[in-house]
């Protein structure tokens, strides 16, 4: 399974002390582009060359909470869901004690020059990994 390693930075928590829940999309976010580059998909050059990237769903279940200094990891994992659509299941992992502090499925589609949704190919070769 893919992962990315991450540390909590002071400023991404809120008044109570935990990460802010808005935050997570960030870390989500990050690890899916690293996770592309990790299997030769340039998100920026796909961005360059008319093919556009988006999310159209996100399903976050938050189970627990980081704090300041935390080191964590998150998890990647490519589904395909429909012609048009694909998905990336993803944990955050506590390094500390492995406890799952949120799970999530990112729901996303591309969007071509003309605006119209597919898979491209690269990310369909995915699913075969």
């Amino acid at each position: 399974m893919f992962a990315v390693d991450f540390k909590v930075r002071d400023y991404e928590c809120d008044m109570q002390g935990i990460v802010n829940n808005a935050v997570y999309f960030n870390y989500l976010e990050h690890a899916r582009h690293e996770f592309l580059l990790s299997k030769g998909i340039d998100f920026a050059a796909l961005a360059r060359d008319g093919i556009n990237l988006v999310v159209v769903r996100s399903e976050m279940d938050y189970k627990g909470s980081l704090t300041s200094g935390d080191l964590f990891a998150v998890t990647v994992q490519y589904q395909p869901i429909s012609k048009v659509r694909f998905g990336f299941r993803q944990q955050v992992v506590r390094s500390r004690d492995g406890a799952v502090l949120l799970d999530a499925l990112v729901t996303g589609t591309a969007l071509n020059q003309r605006g119209r949704p597919f898979v491209p190919d690269a990310l369909a070769l995915l699913a075969n990994e």
